[in-house]
């Protein structure tokens, strides 16, 4: 039970402030975490994931990622082709993630699925990108669902995190929260972020009218909130050990130096955004790319499960020691 109540008070907190006012939840939300929860993240799935996340197949992700940051950069002077190229590579990310744990029919046949996919993305590149930002903010059940392996019994902490990613937003999308929405108000926060339908933008779908737009804003909203609060305290609290492999492979990073990292970065890039907000998104979205896009393929590997000694699925990944095998101080049996 302690270990799911964290969950069930940063959900309310979090539901409360996005139904109250979304816009400035997620545009003040992003400036103070974002940069940082960059960090810890990629901290943590380098160092949880290591023996996926090495050799020549990081090696690729790296650089079809970086490809991808390139992309985002690009399409601040050319636009749309831009856009579409970071699908396409988007996609070649996917790929190479089925091609390092998949073979024979399942890897022709996840072949034809990301072949279908890609068509559809390229078709209709105004939703790929709102379903883009919506799993990015989804991915942590994932992630928290392999975690809580580690506990005796998983199964309440679990429906927690299947209530918060996916109940709360699904009664929000069916308008079970209308009566309380606080819309998009023409605030401060609005007056220096830009036209305010920019930033609904990212989290709507194209076309979608203004109350469909205020509750995707709120979803996104209040599953931002929730993202930040799973990578900037609980993981870093409740899973030390990925820290620790990962410091073993950069050590330069050890302690409170990843922090340092991502907080002095997030401050450089604060004045940024309060400057020129549109120019502060543009940069932050572009190198925010390597923990996005990295995300991927680490979840190819644990759902599909398939390659033995380096993917994921093997049992070098999940091999828990002893001690990982107790609950954490915090945990309740």
């Amino acid at each position: 039970m302690k270990i799911s109540l964290p969950f069930a008070l940063a959900a309310a907190a979090a539901l409360a402030i996005a139904l109250e006012a979304p816009l400035a939840t997620a545009v003040l939300g992003l400036i103070a975490f974002g940069v940082l929860h960059n960090v810890l993240e990629l901290r943590y799935v380098a160092g949880r994931f290591a023996p996926v996340l090495s050799g020549r197949f990081l090696a690729v992700l790296v650089g079809l990622i970086s490809a991808i940051v390139l992309c985002r950069l690009a399409a601040l002077y050319v636009g749309t082709p831009a856009r579409y190229a970071e699908i396409l590579v988007g996609y070649g990310v996917l790929a190479a993630g089925c091609a390092h744990a998949l073979r024979g029919r399942r890897l022709a046949g996840a072949a034809a699925l990301l072949s279908v996919a890609a068509a559809v993305s390229l078709r209709f590149p105004g939703y790929h990108f709102v379903v883009l930002a919506h799993l990015h903010n989804v991915v942590p059940l994932f992630f928290l669902w392999e975690w809580s392996g580690r506990l005796r019994r998983p199964g309440l902490f679990r429906c927690t995190q299947i209530a918060w990613v996916l109940g709360v937003p699904l009664l929000i999308l069916a308008g079970a929260a209308d009566f309380a929405l606080g819309g998009v108000p023409a605030s401060t926060v609005a007056a220096f972020a830009g036209d305010p339908r920019q930033i609904v933008a990212v989290s709507a779908p194209p076309g979608a009218s203004t109350l469909i737009g205020a509750r995707f804003l709120v979803v996104f909203a209040f599953l931002q909130t929730m993202h930040y609060f799973v990578w900037v305290y609980f993981l870093p609290r409740h899973a030390p050990d990925a820290a620790r492999a990962f410091e073993s492979r950069a050590p330069w990073l050890r302690g409170w130096r990843a922090w340092a990292l991502g907080g002095g970065l997030g401050a450089a890039l604060s004045v940024l955004f309060v400057i020129d907000y549109a120019s502060g998104r543009a940069l932050y979205g572009a190198f925010a790319s390597y923990h996005a896009y990295l995300e991927f393929p680490v979840l190819l590997a644990l759902v599909l499960s398939a390659k033995a000694g380096g993917a994921a699925g093997s049992q070098l990944v999940f091999r828990q020691t002893a001690s990982e095998r107790q609950e954490p101080a915090a945990v309740s049996r």
